[in-house]
Order: structure tokens, then C-alpha cells, then sequence
């Protein structure tokens, strides 16, 4: 049995790197990165709004309405993950889609409802990301008070207008 204690030695040691990997908990990132990240962000803005909107043009279910156009906010709320430090943006944006529950008119166009959302980007890595997913009836400050176990905010930003 004593010449086994080094198969103890290697269990634990797999076991604490299977942990670290499946369960990282991430350094938050330093200022001047954070900074850079943000400045990123109004950089890569105009894709991330446009892809946002085609990922979230295509419902991921029959019975989901189509969305037929989407008006973003200027100001932006960023937010930390407290698990992870992953960074998140939050933009207030008006969803235009089709209405479900009306029957089309006689020229065949149906009606259309707005929605207040916020549409959701991520800061993968070093890059700016969207699943095109948006958070129905919440500012961006109502969600992260909502989502406040989750989410820690680190800032906000309103354009100045000229």
C-alpha cells in the first residue's frame, strides 16, 4: 500500500486542475485593459448593432415573432460578472415586430408592436460578441438591478451631443 502514494499524489492533482478548468474564476480585468475594452466597444459598435439585429430577425422558435426593425440607444451601461469578470454592455433598444395576434389586413401587410428591451454584448477575449439576445421590458439599469447576484456595475456612458 505505501508504494501507491503517489497514484494519491496524481488523483488530487487531476482533480484540482479538472476544477480549475471547468470551474474558472477569472481575475477581473486590470483599469487600463477595462478602458481599452470600452473604447473597443464604440469602435466595433456599428457591427455589433448590426449583427445583433440580423441574429435577432430570425426567431428561434415558429411561434416567435419577426422582428422588422430595431432603434438602439446612444447610452451604453457596462456591467461585471461576479463569477466570471466577464465584461457585459447594455444598450436600450426599441424592437419593432410583427404582431401574432393580429390577423393580416386586405393589402396582406399585418400590424406591428414595440417593444423596450436591452440587447446584450459581450467581451470575449479581446473581441466584442452578440448572441442577438435582448432582455424584454428592462433599461439596462433595470437589468442589472435585476440581474444584481449576477452583475456588478463598472459604468456608463452618455454621448455628448455636439
Amino acid at each position: 500500500m505505501a508504494d501507491y502514494w503517489w497514484l494519491v499524489v496524481a488523483g488530487l492533482a487531476a482533480g484540482a486542475w479538472c476544477a480549475w478548468k471547468w470551474f474558472p474564476v477569472r481575475k477581473p480585468l486590470p483599469a487600463s485593459r477595462l478602458a481599452e475594452a470600452r473604447r473597443d466597444f464604440h469602435r466595433q459598435r456599428e457591427r455589433l448593432e448590426a449583427k445583433f439585429v440580423q441574429l435577432g430577425a430570425y426567431p428561434t422558435r415558429r411561434d416567435a415573432p419577426r422582428w422588422m426593425d430595431c432603434d438602439f440607444e446612444d447610452e451604453v451601461a457596462f456591467a461585471r460578472n461576479r463569477t466570471t469578470g466577464e465584461l457585459t454592455a447594455l444598450v436600450g433598444v426599441n424592437i419593432e415586430m410583427e404582431d401574432l395576434g393580429v390577423a393580416t389586413s386586405q393589402a396582406g401587410q399585418g400590424t406591428t408592436i414595440h417593444r423596450a428591451a436591452t440587447a446584450v454584448f459581450r467581451f470575449l477575449g479581446n473581441r466584442w460578441e452578440t448572441d442577438g439576445k435582448a432582455i424584454f421590458n428592462f433599461t439596462p439599469e433595470e437589468a442589472i438591478r435585476f440581474y444584481q447576484r449576477d452583475l456588478e456595475v463598472i459604468g456608463h456612458e452618455s454621448p455628448s451631443r455636439r
